[in-house]
């Protein structure tokens, strides 16, 4: 395991490239006895000092759930990353690209909490029971670590490679959608390059709250009320670059549109 000096200096590099915008080298390639329990400490100093600086969270995102994402990564295993109140885009939103990194989109439901839940035994029952509604959303990565050999130490370090996000404005309860069949289809100016129903994320995307209370429960946390939860992309992430307009239909649960300028 990576020494409290290391977990420190790795978490700085990663702030300076947030900062600046730019790519360091990857963390598994320098120390390969890194351990997912490192990356998960990594980001918690990065956390607490963007917490320490005045940012607030607002929630957590959850990645690589969905056979596409892991096929599209070679990573098998979920993780996750945290939210600040700063990230967050309504439908419409100019999205300046140049505060970003490797820049991607992907298609995805969120989830906003009315009651707590705690693992480590959390079922998709406990999750439908704790979630106030479903907006549609979309992820736009944000890489820091260069994506050659890229591994789920390296992702979970950068934050799970979250950059922001974009809500819907249709808001959905569990009890008033089959939310397995809600679809996307993810356009980028005018051509359709990617689509999926939210099945694909864990068979239910909030299958994904329930293994994310778990996961946290671990670190002696708890998912708070009214805590946005990325429930993870069904599709494959899309490149997009300045100028790019972008529009994922999700049928019953409304358009959402952005352009990156």
């Amino acid at each position: 395991m990576l020494t409290a000096e290391q977990i420190a200096t790795i978490a700085e590099e990663l702030a300076e490239a947030d900062r600046t915008h730019g790519i360091i080298a990857r963390i598994t390639a320098r120390y390969p006895h890194a351990t997912i329990e490192d990356s998960y400490a990594i980001q918690g100093v990065w956390r607490d000092r963007n917490v320490a600086a005045g940012r607030r969270l607002v929630g957590r995102k959850i990645g690589l759930t969905s056979k596409a994402m892991q096929e599209a990564t070679g990573i098998t295993e979920p993780d996750y990353g945290v939210m600040f109140d700063d990230t967050v885009h309504g439908s419409g939103a100019d999205i300046p690209v140049e505060h970003f990194s490797n820049v991607r989109v992907e298609v995805e439901l969120a989830f906003v909490l009315k009651s707590s839940l705690e693992g480590p035994d959390c079922t998709l029952d406990d999750a439908l029971a704790a979630i106030d509604y479903a907006v549609p959303a979309l992820e736009v990565l944000n890489s820091h670590i260069e994506m050659e050999g890229r591994t789920i130490v390296d992702t979970i370090s950068d934050n799970a490679a979250y950059g922001a996000m974009v809500l819907g404005d249709v808001h959905k309860r569990p009890d008033e959608i089959d939310l397995r069949w809600v679809p996307g289809v993810l356009s980028r100016n005018g051509e359709i390059i990617e689509t999926g129903v939210a099945a694909g994320v864990l068979g239910h995307p909030a299958t994904g709250v329930a293994w994310l209370a778990n996961k946290i429960a671990q670190h002696g946390a708890r998912l708070e009320a009214g805590e946005i939860i990325l429930a993870g992309s069904f599709t494959r992430p899309m490149w997009v670059s300045r100028g790019d307009s972008v529009r994922c239909d999700y049928r019953e649960m409304g358009v959402i549109e952005c352009r990156f300028v």
